[in-house]
């Protein structure tokens, strides 16, 4: 068999679909990141929305959406990754974003049960998933998929957080150890935890799998 990876994962994500959908999330599947990118701009254009902005996501980063839309013609964009932009100015469009028509973002983990696990630092992410943006887009690579909850949360403690320290060059214990010590930085990155189990308004919130290793 040629690809057996990637159909190893075709026929999980599958799986994975029927359960986020169970749960009342519009799942799309998607081969690679090129195939999530005409996903997004199809769902862009069926919502008609006319603002749009996005949470931390390394994912949003690597599938070449950020520089795409960005400077998408014809919606207000409020970029919350311009760099250069005063602290005060970079919290205020955050809170905007969450009034957005479209919010996109990634996952820290998502299980096999059909739920989301997340877990931020200032809190805009999650807030823009739970509550504000009209509709909101998950991008999630297939390496964010795990069992259940609890091996959610191990995977994001234990790598996506210290991961995500070191890419942001925090002063935190685990940038040097590698491992969640629980810390008190004043730079900690692991404040919020939300546990996203359904959507509400059903199909609020659209979830692309990708069928590619994505984000940390």
């Amino acid at each position: 068999m040629e690809k057996p990876i990637e159909n190893f994962w075709s026929l999980r994500l599958v799986d994975l679909r029927d359960a986020l959908e169970a749960n009342n999330f519009e799942v799309h599947i998607a081969d690679n990141a090129d195939s999530a990118k005409k996903i997004v701009r199809e769902i862009l254009t069926r919502t008609g929305a006319k603002s749009i902005s996005w949470g931390g996501s390394v994912t949003y980063v690597q599938t070449g959406l950020y520089e795409e839309l960005k400077d998408y013609p014809g919606i207000e964009v409020l970029d919350t990754y311009e760099k250069g932009l005063p602290p005060e100015e970079m919290l205020e469009r955050r809170r905007r974003s969450l009034l957005v028509d479209l919010f996109v973002t990634g996952t820290n983990a998502v299980t096999e049960t059909g739920k989301l696990v997340n877990l931020d630092m200032t809190g805009n992410r999650v807030a823009g998933i739970t509550f504000g943006p009209r509709n909101v887009i998950i991008l999630a690579g297939r390496n964010k998929v795990v069992p259940d909850i609890e091996d959610a949360m191990q995977r994001i403690k234990n790598y996506a957080a210290p991961a995500n320290a070191m890419r942001l060059d925090k002063k935190t214990p685990c940038v040097k150890t590698s491992i969640c010590e629980e810390c008190r930085s004043i730079e900690r990155i692991c404040n919020t935890w939300t546990i996203t189990e359904k959507s509400f308004p059903k199909g609020r919130i659209k979830i692309v799998l990708i069928n590619e290793d994505l984000g940390l």
